[in-house]
């Protein structure tokens, strides 16, 4: 097997990346979160950029790669750069890996409405608060399985002030919905949102995704959007994104030993 290398230099893998338009592998380049890993440290020919649940891989096709983050996580998502990387996670994951469809959008900071977003966000019912997100909520939010990623690949409060930003929504004191920073880069987050199993198709995600994007506008950030299905992206078109494209992606599962 060859030997892979977690690069100390991670723009040296920027150009196997470049023009891919993802975040979170921005956010690995610039050294924020996330790591990149290749098989030299120097030049590589074959890299993968790792943050949270996902992997993006780009270059030569390399089986260790494709092999080294399922092999410490039991849950992964493979994003392939060509379709040599998806024949290999085939080959080497088998029925472990579930293809899905996931859907791009396009980054344009002027592109949205900011009057319609901001109606939006005054349209909370009186029964419910909405929040940015402070110290107080992170921690909470932390503790909570369901709305766990909404902080989750931060270290602590102090980092996620830095590259986070989150609007959440409140019942009783306790979160219901909210769109927050899965993972932040020097210019913008990625976002993630979603609504507790009992208060969903109240129209709650899109009142804290616009408050979110307008909140990232008013600090010149971009709050990227990535769907992982048709109703994300119904709700994402609703805000005021454009489609780029569908891409192929792989959830792997790594089977428990019993």
């Amino acid at each position: 097997m060859g030997e892979l290398f977690e690069l100390k230099r991670p723009q040296e893998a920027a150009p196997l990346f470049e023009g891919w338009q993802e975040t979170m592998i921005w956010s690995c380049l610039q050294g924020v979160m996330g790591r990149i890993y290749a098989d030299a440290l120097e030049k590589p020919a074959s890299a993968a950029a790792l943050l949270g649940d996902f992997c993006f891989l780009a270059g030569k096709p390399n089986r260790e790669l494709v092999l080294y983050g399922p092999e410490r996580r039991e849950f992964l998502i493979l994003v392939p750069g060509n379709g040599g990387w998806v024949e290999l996670i085939e080959t080497c994951h088998g029925a472990q890996a579930k293809k899905v469809v996931r859907y791009a959008f396009h980054k344009e900071a002027d592109g949205f409405d900011r009057e319609f977003l901001q109606t939006a966000a005054d349209g909370l019912p009186e029964e419910y608060t909405l929040r940015m997100m402070d110290e107080a909520l992170f921690r909470r939010c932390g503790e909570i399985k369901w709305c766990r990623d909404w902080v989750s690949q931060y270290e602590n409060y102090e980092m996620y002030q830095k590259y986070g930003l989150g609007a959440v929504i409140l019942k009783d004191g306790e979160p219901v919905s909210g769109a927050s920073s899965y993972s932040g880069y020097r210019g913008g987050i990625e976002i993630e949102i979603d609504t507790r199993e009992d208060y969903r198709r109240q129209g709650l995600a899109f009142v804290c995704g616009a408050k979110l994007i307008l909140e990232c506008r008013r600090r010149g950030w971009y709050p990227s959007w990535d769907a992982q299905n048709p109703w994300s992206a119904a709700l994402a078109r609703k805000l005021g994104y454009r489609p780029a494209c569908e891409y192929t992606a792989y959830e792997v599962i790594k089977q428990r030993e019993i």
